[in-house]
């Protein structure tokens, strides 16, 4: 598994490589985003651990510019900056994953194991599975486009990965724990707000300019996709 670190600490980086090439990882360091860049055309990576905080441009426009090249590359943001705007800056920006220095080494082993299984459970994209529809909403999942009644609708990859499980788990009721899991991983932080923010995020997107809506709350059990309430 190939690893690309970008992080302008070196005691940091010195720190992660030699804790990862002990997990039998294959570690690239890089100390600011332009050169990492470079080297993510050349090197095929499993996985991108980034600060936020880099010379010239910060981790958040690299983590877009990553995602835009690469959808499917997991990114793990590890950084100082922890508050709930700006982890939901990170996710927004294409982030599988947001850790808070300091850290506990063996904690980032396991936050990269389960993005790393996330990322090799989840389904090919092929002609089967790359157009999910319900009612006059669809999603091309291969070309990361969502129309409703032919008007196109912008995500930011957080978004459009809350979308697609809530309309392929369509007409039932999903806990935020189980949003959570399947949208975050096992990591996420369950004393957040992170799921109602996103639900309305999405409702102001999805729902506000049609009279039939589709997301709707269930008090005390979560929310369910259905144009039947």
């Amino acid at each position: 598994m190939k690893v690309l670190i970008i992080e302008d600490n070196a005691r940091v980086s010195a720190l992660l490589k030699r804790g990862l090439e002990s997990q039998n990882y294959q570690i690239y360091i890089s100390e600011d985003a332009e050169d990492a860049l470079v080297m993510a055309e050349r090197i095929s990576f499993d996985l991108v651990i980034t600060d936020i905080m880099l010379p010239g441009m910060n981790g958040i426009e690299l983590s877009r510019i990553i995602k835009q090249k690469n959808p499917d590359l997991p990114i793990i943001m590890l950084t100082a900056l922890g508050t709930i705007d700006e982890k939901i800056e990170g996710f927004d920006a294409g982030a599988d994953d947001y850790m808070v220095k300091p850290f506990e080494i063996r904690e980032l082993y396991a936050r990269i194991k389960a993005v790393l299984l996330r990322k090799s459970s989840s389904p090919k994209k092929n002609e089967s599975l790359n157009i999910i529809k319900y009612q006059n909403l669809t999603i091309n999942a291969n070309t990361n486009r969502v129309f409703r009644n032919e008007k196109e609708i912008n995500l930011t990859p957080k978004e459009f990965k809350l979308l697609i499980f809530l309309m392929r788990n369509a007409e039932r009721v999903l806990s935020r724990e189980e949003i959570a899991e399947n949208v975050w991983g096992n990591h996420f932080d369950t004393g957040t707000n992170y799921i109602d923010v996103y639900i309305a995020y999405l409702r102001k997107k999805i729902d506000k300019d049609f009279d039939r809506k589709l997301i709707h709350t269930k008090p005390g059990m979560g929310f369910i996709f259905t144009h039947q309430l």
